[in-house]
């Protein structure tokens, strides 16, 4: 998707509190990205009106039959929420043309795209309208975010599967603070036995090894690429103290982190020589 290619109609979060339907009988004009978070609804899919919870993902096209339906008038709801983008562009045709999805997927709770949607909001919101191009990037980031959660999303639709995937999405963001194998648990609505039992069936490692490894990774980068002290690096990689840090790289690279160091900046010096040469 090209920057700058695509237009957003309307952009939102909506709390329903009241019945609310919404009918394109005739067929739609845009694209309709909706996420149900809070609340269930109903939609017409397909030929067929599908009960929508939460987590599910609708996705619909131009010319599609769009039917929603939130409560019936009259009658006490509870509360109902979702995201939503209406827009077209050649960047959306692309997108869309890119691969096949369904029509609805249960998705597993991801506060990354939530957090994404967040900022396009924000910037569709602004008296000026936003800024063409960071829309536009912040809609393919919010769609490519997506489109690996399809990907991701359990087949099956295994209860099992989505509470591994919940739990690995709450550790990849916190895995730079502190983490606690119980909170993992919480985050997922399970008790700690059952949490390491299911992370480790659908993972092949322990929650917390998948920590440290994502810590590692991190430091890794911030070895190769920034000039902060062994003693910052351990800090921001949530791996604690230098000494820890230490132990643990050593253990798993096979060298100290600041000789791991070395070497790179002799890799980068020797680059830059031969480049020099050639030149």
């Amino acid at each position: 998707m090209e920057v700058g290619d695509v237009s957003v109609y309307l952009c939102g979060y909506s709390r329903h509190i009241e019945p609310f339907r919404q009918d394109y009988r005739n067929g739609l004009d845009t694209y309709i990205i909706r996420l149900q978070v809070e609340g269930f609804s109903k939609a017409l899919i397909g030929g067929e009106v599908v009960e929508i919870m939460p987590g599910d993902l609708l996705l619909f096209e131009p010319g599609d039959m769009y039917e929603l339906n939130i409560g019936t008038p009259g009658e006490p709801m509870k509360p109902n929420g979702d995201y939503f983008i209406m827009g077209t562009g050649p960047g959306m045709d692309e997108w869309w043309a890119r691969k096949s999805r369904p029509t609805i997927t249960k998705l597993v709770e991801d506060e990354r795209i939530k957090g994404l949607w967040q900022q396009l909001i924000q910037e569709t919101r602004r008296l000026d309208g936003g800024h063409s191009e960071l829309i536009a990037l912040l809609v393919r980031s919010v769609l490519l975010l997506l489109d690996r959660a399809i990907e991701e999303a359990p087949p099956t639709q295994s209860v099992s599967a989505f509470h591994a995937l919940k739990m690995r999405n709450y550790i990849e963001k916190n895995a730079a603070s502190v983490v606690r194998l119980q909170d993992i648990a919480a985050n997922a609505g399970l008790s700690v036995s059952r949490a390491v039992h299911l992370f480790k069936e659908h993972f092949g490692m322990s929650a917390m090894q998948y920590v440290q490894q994502l810590r590692l990774s991190h430091a890794v980068a911030m070895l190769d690429h920034s000039v902060m002290s062994l003693e910052q690096i351990a800090s921001e990689s949530g791996l604690g103290s230098y000494t820890y840090f230490h132990r643990v790289f050593r253990s798993t690279y096979g060298i100290s982190p600041g000789t791991y160091r070395k070497r790179q900046v002799a890799k980068i010096k020797e680059a830059k020589q031969n480049t020099q040469l050639r030149e």
